[in-house]
């Protein structure tokens, strides 16, 4: 069920030329431990000058979106939550172009769902959003995304990890990460 959607979006994604990578649930669910989710998240590489252009995608895909006034709900929240009907499956559309989600986009990994080509976020990039998250169930997700791949960048994590530390306001996010590298060795 979310497989054939997943490959639904990442190709009509693909086929409108916008950048994006599925994150969050999905994303785990890749490189992380089986969990319950029930939704899809996408970021996508534009901002909401495109919203025009999302929204005949989310025609195409017959997903109905969720929010009563679309454009205003986009304006306030960066976010088009949608939901394919028939299945209850919600999809969020989430507009970013800052220079570190177009990086991530960037390094995102093709994976082949469903017979096609679907762009996820890398291993590392999931770690740091679960990390600036930072609910503890996201946590608890770049724990496991640690465990499970030993070969991460670490440099690149902590690069970005800094950088977020020194623009925001009590930012412990690389204290996290080491703790989760030394709890993950013990």
């Amino acid at each position: 069920m979310f497989e054939k959607l997943i490959a639904k979006i990442g190709n009509a994604l693909t086929k409108h030329s916008i950048p994006y990578m599925i994150i969050g649930g999905q994303a785990v669910l890749l490189y992380g431990e089986p969990r319950l989710t029930r939704d899809i998240d996408i970021t996508l590489g534009i901002n909401i000058d495109s919203l025009k252009e999302l929204m005949e995608i989310v025609r195409e895909l017959s997903l109905k979106p969720i929010p009563e006034n679309v454009e205003s709900f986009v304006r306030e929240t960066m976010v088009l939550p949608t939901l394919e009907e028939a299945t209850g499956i919600r999809v969020d559309f989430i507009f970013s172009f800052t220079p570190y989600e177009s990086k991530a986009i960037s390094r995102g990994k093709s994976i082949k769902i469903g017979g096609k080509e679907v762009v996820f976020i890398s291993p590392e990039d999931l770690i740091i959003h679960k990390i600036f998250s930072g609910r503890p169930i996201d946590i608890e997700d770049a724990k496991t995304v640690v465990l499970k791949n030993p070969k991460i960048d670490k440099e690149y994590i902590r690069k970005w990890l800094t950088e977020f530390d020194e623009t925001t306001e009590g930012g412990l996010f690389l204290d996290t990460f080491e703790k989760l590298l030394t709890s993950h060795q013990q």
